[in-house]
């Protein structure tokens, strides 16, 4: 294993955090034991009441009033409220709508995250989710579970306390199926946890080497990990890393981290780690916008945050993560515009744009991957660019590929979780913006942005199987997602996870 040519802050570094998590607690049964304080039921759009057979006669009145009286139809998400119901013990009984189609596992995970949202400040702690009769209802109730612990997720590294957890107890036919299930589940949610939780930490706590120091600590899980100094990136030829990094005191680095739980070619993770972003010399005039770039290192924490999901639930499938790390800063070390940098694949790349960083150390981050691991496959993950907001706003992912086998596994896999991509175009009008003078390429062009780095990344992706996923705009979320609270949200490891596990089913 190569030993890194740096030392770590060890101080900081170690009472750096302790992992945020949903403080929730989950039990499975084949029959509710009557002792909840709140009730959940669920109602098809064409009438179908799951779990009234359980109710007595005067409570099944009481709620089919109620129903009628606020319109509720069953529509998907659509919850009624029914308070201090006659004839049973709870106190409440919620009421929440399974619409008229079958759901996909990210939408039977935003049923649960929005249940989680109406019950998160009441004081009653004990929750009976009745999902007997629903089709599927070990599948249904796990995801239901993993919904309610994905919208419960608490980030606490700043404050000074936590909301009260709550039990949820969940009834359903195949009791030790929907266990297995949520435990796979907790997994994922792990990976997640671990990239919300490195992407909310400030840029004054997340630089590369406390990076680097958390990527660690998933070597006792039996993940492989390694991390190169500036002087090995040097040797390496990572001209483009470097330079990016060199305006900072702070040096950039590259960790991989590897999980091998099989022998099969590995399937590489390329992550955009710049763990703060200043745009550099071409700095970010907007307050708001230079505000959230300590989000600019989502893309490496979506991959290492998938390499700890994989470990925790000891998948079969190989796979490695690659992050290259820095900080874009402004001294006089920096990189001006119109520096030339080369990087390790022996492309000269003049710099037009230092706020283009992300597509300089994803460059020697994909070559890293291809000359080391010769990988069957690689995605890249990144927080790239603005203009992929602007296409697609924070609903979808921009995906960007010419292999159709990993177009459509991509897209069905965010279908399925509910992390939606949408594909993007490559041509070659775009990577003929790239052309430059006085170097083999520039990093910026004067279109279509989002198109034109992803052509960027294209010459450094090689012969591989390659797509890349901008996730600018998915990463961090001011007013939180359908199951994220405020803040980072983990987007892409349910994603990724989700395919790999397809992958490995194959």
């Amino acid at each position: 294993m190569t030993k890194p040519l740096f030392t770590l802050n060890l101080l900081a570094a170690s009472c750096l955090m302790t992992l945020s998590a949903s403080a929730e607690t989950f039990s499975f049964a084949a029959d509710d034991q009557g002792q909840s304080d709140t009730l959940v039921l669920f109602q098809q759009q064409d009438g179908q009441l799951y779990g009234a057979e359980t109710l007595p006669g005067e409570t099944q009145v009481q709620l089919k009033r109620a129903a009628a009286a606020a319109q509720f139809k069953g529509a998907q998400g659509q919850l009624l409220e029914l308070l201090a119901p006659t004839g049973i013990k709870a106190d409440r009984l919620l009421l929440v709508g399974l619409g008229d189609d079958a759901l996909t596992r990210g939408e039977m995970a935003a049923l649960g995250a929005s249940v989680a949202v109406k019950l998160g400040t009441l004081p009653q702690q004990q929750v009976s989710v009745l999902s007997k009769g629903i089709a599927d209802s070990q599948t249904f109730a796990a995801q239901f579970a993993h919904g309610v612990e994905l919208k419960s997720y608490q980030f606490t590294h700043y404050k000074a306390s936590a909301s009260e957890p709550k039990h949820y107890q969940l009834i359903t036919e195949n009791v030790d199926a929907a266990q297995a299930a949520h435990r796979q589940l907790q997994a994922v949610e792990g990976g997640v946890f671990l990239a919300r939780d490195l992407t909310n930490i400030t840029a004054g706590d997340m630089y590369p080497a406390s990076f680097a120091e958390e990527a660690m600590k998933l070597r006792k899980l039996g993940v492989k990990v390694k991390v190169l100094g500036r002087k090995e990136l040097e040797a390496l030829n990572m001209g483009a890393l470097v330079g990016v990094g060199k305006g900072s005191e702070r040096e950039p680095m590259l960790v991989v981290a590897q999980w091998q739980g099989s022998d099969a070619a590995p399937i590489a993770l390329v992550g955009k780690g710049i763990t703060f972003d200043s745009g550099g010399y071409n700095i970010k005039a907007e307050g708001s916008s230079i505000t959230n770039m300590k989000s600019d290192m989502a893309g490496a924490a979506t991959v290492l945050g998938t390499i700890k999901a994989m470990a925790m639930q000891q998948a079969q499938v190989n796979v490695v993560a690659v992050m290259p790390l820095a900080e874009n800063m402004v001294s006089d070390r920096a990189l001006r515009p119109g520096d030339v940098v080369r990087t390790a694949a022996g492309k000269s790349v003049e710099v037009t744009n230092t706020d283009a960083e992300g597509r300089l150390i994803l460059a020697d981050g994909l070559w890293y991957a291809r000359q080391h691991y010769q990988p069957s496959m690689i995605v890249d993950v990144a927080t790239l660019t603005g203009s992929k907001v602007r296409a697609l706003g924070r609903e979808f992912t921009g995906l960007f590929s010419d292999d159709s086998q990993m177009i459509t596994e991509l897209t069905f896999a965010g279908e399925q979780v509910g992390e939606k991509l949408w594909r993007l175009p490559l041509a070659k009008a775009y990577g003929d913006e790239l052309k430059s003078d006085i170097a083999d390429l520039k990093n910026t062009g004067s279109t279509a942005g989002a198109s034109v780095a992803a052509m960027f990344l294209k010459e450094f992706a090689g012969d591989s199987r390659w797509a890349h996923l901008d996730i600018a705009g998915n990463a961090l979320a001011a007013g939180g997602t359908s199951v994220s609270p405020a803040g980072a949200t983990g987007h892409g490891v349910r994603l990724l996870s989700h395919w790999l596990i397809t992958e490995q089913a194959k």
